[in-house]
């Protein structure tokens, strides 16, 4: 079983690579990108697409640093105020019957 998923994950993995293989295939076209003031950048397609997928996953990334900062703080502040863990009460073990009935 355990051969059975790892051997999925990879043909998971080597269908999602040769689709954006083909995908960077198919789009090498020159495409113009137009700034402000008059400035343009020539480049292939898939680098382009590329490159906003790049700067999105940036931004999605910045934008979560804040919430991390605060759940760290919480997580400190908790862990701080929980009470120390008890000591351990030895205890007798429990005596098995000779007999069980199955119920």
């Amino acid at each position: 079983m355990k051969n059975i998923l790892w051997l999925l994950k990879w043909v998971l993995k080597a269908a999602i690579f040769f689709t954006l293989f083909a995908f960077a295939l198919n789009n090498q076209q020159t495409v113009t990108v137009h700034f402000f003031f008059g400035n343009q950048w020539h480049a292939p397609q898939v680098l382009v697409v590329l490159i906003a997928f790049a700067i999105g996953v940036a931004i999605g990334v910045l934008g979560m640093v804040p919430w991390r900062f605060k759940q760290r703080q919480r997580s400190q502040l908790a862990d701080a105020k929980a009470p120390a863990p008890a000591e351990p009460v030895a205890s007798m073990p429990a005596i098995q019957p000779a007999y069980s009935d199955g119920l």
